[in-house]
């Protein structure tokens, strides 16, 4: 079973731990303080563990030429890509603003660091823990430097290979024992062929000693809850006030009745999970009583005679007696009384008869 450890103060994740449930605001907050806000309610609201953002010092995460190419897609708010990202990040005092409302309304808040002066803020910032973006996972010096903030860590794993993953594995391991690998398709939206819902027991063969968990950007919510179902003890999810506004990554995430959706889907999920034991359930008795079956003679059966299975047969019976799984057994014991055709075959009337424990 995959190590537990604590994600957040009192908030241990893995093992048979809930599974923890990032809603991810990221940039569609359209730049707007108080829309930030409204999410981060709406994340408390839906039921979500934590309300995550992404913090950039762009002039550490882009070089100069990246900051100033013209940007003219549909979803710029600006004329360089440059422009576009300052009006969507929002400033250290902004940040702290947004730590402190999702404080008091309690909700657990960090941020994705997308450069290593982002990682220095939010370390300030005293953030729970670090989420790595999949386009730093194979940054093996962010990396490293990031794990020895001491801080968990949460690592997607979107456009890398295994083996890729399992040198991140070996970077971060002897440094930062708290971590969890997140399967991750780096599309938006994602198309269900491209999801590769089975990379998710691969890790937990891989590397059993860490939690395993998903961070989606599919349509809909049925594949996020497949995953917890796989075993994702982590899932995060891009959320939005409105999947029409301006920005590329509104289309792949989950208004608030989704999100909500999805919720409560991952708790009921989880309830079912139940244990590996399989028995006879106090809840399933009143079926049993109705429905269950037992064996019945066949044909009449005279005093003394041995059963032969040709002289048996299976019904739902008045009284009960033997259950369907034991007919065999009673081949060849003698019965010590006559039993009339279609009579229940109980313990009463078998010879000898030793009741078998059920293992």
């Amino acid at each position: 079973m995959a190590r537990e450890f604590e994600l957040c103060p009192g908030r241990r994740i893995g093992g048979d731990q809930p599974c923890f449930i990032i809603a991810e605001i990221g940039q569609n907050h359209q730049g707007d303080l108080d829309i930030a806000k409204r999410m981060i309610r709406m994340a408390k609201d839906c039921g979500a563990d934590c309300a995550k953002f992404q913090k950039s010092e762009l002039e550490y995460k882009f070089n100069k030429k990246a900051l100033e190419r013209p940007y003219t897609s549909k979803h710029s708010w600006g004329k360089t890509y440059g422009e576009h990202k300052r009006h969507l990040e929002f400033s250290h005092d902004q940040y702290r603003e947004l730590k402190k409302y999702a404080e008091e309304i309690g909700i657990f808040f960090t941020a994705s660091g997308m450069d290593e002066m982002a990682v220095e803020f939010l370390h300030e910032l005293d953030v729970p823990f670090f989420k790595v973006g999949s386009g730093d996972t194979n940054n093996f010096p962010y990396l490293e430097k990031t794990a020895k903030k001491g801080r968990p860590m949460v690592i997607s794993s979107g456009m890398q290979s295994m083996s890729t993953m399992h040198q991140v594995y070996q970077i971060v391991k002897p440094i930062n024992p708290n971590f969890c690998f997140l399967q991750c398709t780096s599309a938006y939206p994602l198309q269900p062929e491209d999801v590769n819902l089975r990379v998710i027991p691969a890790y937990q063969s891989a590397f059993p000693d860490i939690p395993i968990g998903y961070s989606g950007h599919e349509t809909g919510i049925a594949i996020s809850v497949a995953a917890v179902a796989m075993g994702a003890k982590v899932l995060e999810r891009h959320v939005t006030l409105d999947k029409t506004w301006k920005g590329s990554d509104h289309q792949a995430s989950l208004e608030p009745n989704e999100l909500a959706e999805l919720v409560k889907a991952i708790r009921t999920v989880e309830k079912a999970m139940g244990s590996p034991i399989k028995q006879l359930l106090p809840c399933e008795m009143a079926c049993n009583e109705k429905l269950g079956k037992s064996v019945v003679a066949k044909v009449a059966i005279p005093e003394g005679a041995v059963l032969t299975l040709d002289m048996l047969t299976v019904k739902v019976g008045e009284p009960k007696g033997f259950p369907p799984e034991s007919i065999f057994d009673l081949v060849g014991q003698k019965v010590k009384k006559s039993i009339e055709e279609d009579e229940t075959i109980t313990e009463q009337v078998v010879e000898n008869h030793v009741k078998k424990v059920k293992c």
